[in-house]
């Protein structure tokens, strides 16, 4: 007779630590990656209207986020992230940091998962630095990692649609936005953010 084989779901521990593995893997063949020219590169010009674009439809969809741009040192927009992948996927993207108003560095994000997931979703993402010293902090780091080198708190919303008391409050607020509208329950934890030249 042949033998039955059984498969069983990898403990919590061992899922984590493929997810450690993953996002490793993919953050070291990034770069590597980029410098072979495997991926594409947006110009410039493309990347500063793509940036006004996903700030303008930020603001659209929700008032509140344009008061809240007005008290930001800083903003990181990125207008266009791509998830794909199947098993071992991740998300990427290319976006541009705004200083009063204008593009003073462009950066690349990246960040690495596991599970089942289907390619060709794409989303915005803004981070908005609400003091100097979490602005001056990203700026200075060589490869900034959400959750390590800082926390982004995902902001909420009243019942009035006003940015709730504590959001206002965290040094680095974010928002993801996709055709459907705001996402919320999400983490940007485990993203990392390297500076481009373009």
């Amino acid at each position: 007779m042949g033998r039955t084989t059984y498969l069983t779901r990898p403990s919590p521990a061992r899922r984590r630590s493929l997810a450690c593995f993953a996002r490793r893997l993919l953050l070291l063949a990034v770069p590597l990656a980029l410098a072979a020219g495997v991926a594409s590169a947006a110009s410039r010009e493309e990347i500063d209207a793509r940036v006004q674009g996903a700030l303008e439809e930020l603001y659209e969809r929700t008032p509140a986020a344009r008061e809240l741009s007005r008290k930001a040192s800083g903003i990181l927009v990125f207008p266009r992230v791509i998830k794909a992948g199947f098993g071992v996927g991740g998300e990427f993207g290319e976006g541009s940091l705004l200083v009063g108003g204008a593009p003073v560095q462009y950066y690349r994000l990246a960040s690495a998962s596991v599970g089942f997931q289907i390619g060709g979703q794409a989303r915005a993402q803004v981070l908005m630095f609400m003091t100097d010293q979490a602005l001056a902090d990203f700026r200075n780091s060589d490869g900034w990692e959400a959750g390590v080198d800082g926390s982004v708190a995902l902001v909420e919303f009243g019942a009035g649609g006003d940015v709730s008391t504590n959001s206002g409050k965290e040094p680095i607020v974010g928002f993801v936005f996709g055709n459907k509208g705001l996402m919320y329950n999400l983490s940007l934890e485990g993203s990392k953010f390297w500076k481009i030249d373009r």
